[in-house]
Formats: structure tokens, C-alpha cells, sequence
């Protein structure tokens, strides 16, 4: 078993600290934690350029869009996978820190109720930002590429990044709720399933009745079809449910629904610890 960073006490125990003080040092706290035990983040970055290759190749020449015209299809499905994989990586993480008494440490602190959250949450955001170069630069090398302009293709990188800061609430919020790292670890591998509901990686057009509505009110659906219009690969589904046909639209509602809810509730779980 990986071993975490230690906590560095004399950053957020002074009595003058501040709340953003607090949140930067927790911030710096996990940035450690992560340099020192790579091992989740490498797993979640090297897994869509793995996916890329195996469904880009093998399920590509099955589908009505093969070869290179699938990959350009695929590309955004699975940045947009990434965005929403904030969910297992934010669980086991919390989790973790729960299970081994991290999480209670820190309660005894004179500091912010929002910093270890947010500290998390911070770093998972900048992780990721620099864990999507090695897959667009993989779908660079499959033929794919960025027809928008740039300021649209910047776009589509924000919503990325929002909506992973979006999930990383949620998943942090689980791992406080399940406080074990095994069973986290578990049930993480099970959101391996939500990107198959999508238009990740296949279009919903022929999908059955109710499970294309299910898929289209999936936020990695929405997600997904903001990236392709957002970078000129593909056109939104006009005949779609209204977070694919407004894909940009929709993810920032759902971006903003998440936070709104799970910002609140991770920082009351976190405070009550395990009561």
C-alpha cells in the first residue's frame, strides 16, 4: 500500500492563519501527497490513452465512423471521461486520508473547515490540467485535431477543467461518506460505467428509446458534445435532450448544479467527521 505525504502542521496550525492561507497549505499538502505516491494519478492518465488506442482500433472499423473520422469522434468522449473521472479519484482520496486518521488529525487544527477539501479539490484540478497533455498529444498522433479556433478550443479546455472540479466535490463528498479506502477503491472501479452511458464513445442516435434518454441527460454526454463543437469536430445533435443539443449550456448547468450541492454538503460531512 502507497504511502501518503505526511501533514506539515506549522503551515495551518498558526493562530493567524487564514482561510486561503489554510486552503494553500492544504493545497501544497496534496501536491506532496501526490508527487509521492503517483501510482492513482498515473493509473487515471495512461487508462484513456489506453482506451484510445483499443477503441480507436479495434471497435473503430465496427462502427458508421471508421477509422479516423471515429477517432476524431473519440478524442473528446474521452477528455471529457477525464473531467468526469474526478468522481474515483476524489473518493479514494478522501477515503484514504479517513481511513488511515488523517481526515481526524486535521479536525483538531485551528484551521478552516473548507481548506482540506478544498486543498484536494485544488490539486486534482491542476493534476489534471497537466495530466491531458499526454492524451491530446496521443490523439494528435491518431489523427485528430483541434478545427475550432482558439479561443473556442480554450473554452473547451475550461469546461473541462470545470466540470472535473465539479466531480472531484462529489467524489471527495463520497469518500467522506464511506471513510475506507478498500471499499472506495471498489466502488470506484464501478464508475468505469458512466462514460459507456454517454456519447463518449459511440453516438446515442441509435441507441433504444429510453436508454438514449438516459444517456443524454448523462453529464459526460453533454460534456462531450461541448468538447466537438467546441474544437469543430463535431456539430451538436439538434434533435437531442436539451443538455446535448445545448451542449455548452448544459455543462455548466451541471457543473453548477454539482458544485452547488456537493460544495456545501463535503464541507458539513468533513466537519462532522465520522458522526
Amino acid at each position: 500500500m502507497s504511502s501518503i505525504a505526511p501533514v506539515h502542521e506549522p503551515a495551518v496550525a498558526s493562530a493567524t492563519s487564514t482561510p486561503a492561507a489554510d486552503a494553500l497549505a492544504m493545497l501544497g499538502r496534496h501536491l506532496q501527497r501526490i508527487k509521492a505516491a503517483p501510482g492513482v494519478m498515473i493509473l487515471t492518465q495512461t487508462m484513456p490513452i489506453t482506451m484510445l488506442l483499443f477503441f480507436g482500433y479495434v471497435f473503430g472499423s465496427a462502427l458508421a465512423m471508421p477509422g479516423q473520422e471515429y477517432r476524431a469522434f473519440l478524442v473528446p468522449g474521452l477528455l471529457a471521461s477525464t473531467a468526469a473521472n474526478g468522481i474515483m479519484v476524489g473518493m479514494f482520496q478522501a477515503s484514504q486520508d479517513c481511513d488511515r486518521g488523517v481526515m481526524d488529525r486535521f479536525r483538531t487544527l485551528p484551521m478552516s473547515r473548507t481548506a482540506v477539501p478544498f486543498g484536494q479539490t485544488a490539486a486534482d484540478l491542476l493534476t489534471t490540467a497537466i495530466g491531458m497533455v499526454p492524451l491530446i498529444l496521443a490523439g494528435l498522433a491518431v489523427g485528430w485535431r483541434i478545427e475550432g479556433g482558439p479561443l473556442a478550443a480554450a473554452g473547451a479546455f475550461g469546461l473541462l477543467l470545470l466540470l472535473r472540479f465539479a466531480t472531484s466535490w462529489l467524489g471527495c463528498w463520497l469518500g467522506l461518506l464511506i471513510r475506507n479506502e478498500e471499499v472506495a477503491g471498489q466502488l470506484g472501479s464501478a464508475t468505469f460505467i458512466l462514460p459507456l452511458l454517454s456519447s463518449a464513445y459511440i453516438p446515442t442516435d441509435n441507441l433504444p428509446g429510453w436508454l438514449r434518454t438516459v444517456a443524454e441527460w448523462n453529464p459526460i454526454s453533454a460534456m462531450a458534445s461541448a468538447t466537438r463543437d467546441l474544437f469543430g469536430n463535431a456539430s451538436p445533435s439538434a434533435d437531442g435532450a436539451w443538455p446535448v443539443a445545448h451542449p455548452v449550456a448544459g455543462t455548466l448547468a451541471w457543473s453548477a448544479v454539482l458544485l452547488a450541492v456537493f460544495v456545501p454538503l463535503t464541507v458539513r460531512r468533513y466537519a462532522r467527521g465520522g458522526e
